[in-house]
């Protein structure tokens, strides 16, 4: 990571389309079985045009990111990670994770995240904190 300096950014996370199936599958994964997330109808009965994705997937898509960032410069691991939620994500919606660092130190490095979908609206925002792990 030595080669990261401020506004140093990372190679982005295109995710493939979210599908209905991933939904599910997350729901089981994550315990989050909340209807609005599987069933239309009553996605529909509470006033969402449909089902919507978890907000807690971008996340996940935040930390498949870094772990992609981590790799591509060596060693290292993610100390704290937050999310904000700005927009829905849909089945549909491919997502694409970009960040970029804010402050880095000998062992600490700041980044700044986002989550836009295919038309460019931005789902989520985050902010990560890693650690430079150094081998001796």
């Amino acid at each position: 990571m030595q080669d990261l300096v401020k506004g140093s950014r990372f190679e982005p996370l295109v995710k493939p389309a979210i599908t209905r199936e991933q939904l599910e599958l997350y729901a089981e994964a994550s315990g989050d079985k909340n209807p609005i997330h599987l069933d239309d109808d009553v996605a529909k009965k509470t006033g969402l045009p449909g089902v919507i994705a978890h907000g807690m997937l971008t996340m996940a898509f935040f930390g498949e990111f870094l772990h992609q960032a981590l790799a591509a410069q060596g060693s290292g691991r993610v100390e704290e990670l937050s999310c904000r939620f700005k927009a829905m994500a849909f089945p549909g919606d491919v997502i694409t994770i970009n960040g970029h660092v804010r402050t880095v130190d000998s062992t600490y490095v700041e980044c700044d995240l986002e989550a836009r979908n295919q038309k460019g609206d931005l789902t989520a925002i985050g902010h990560a904190t890693l650690s430079v792990l150094t081998l001796t």
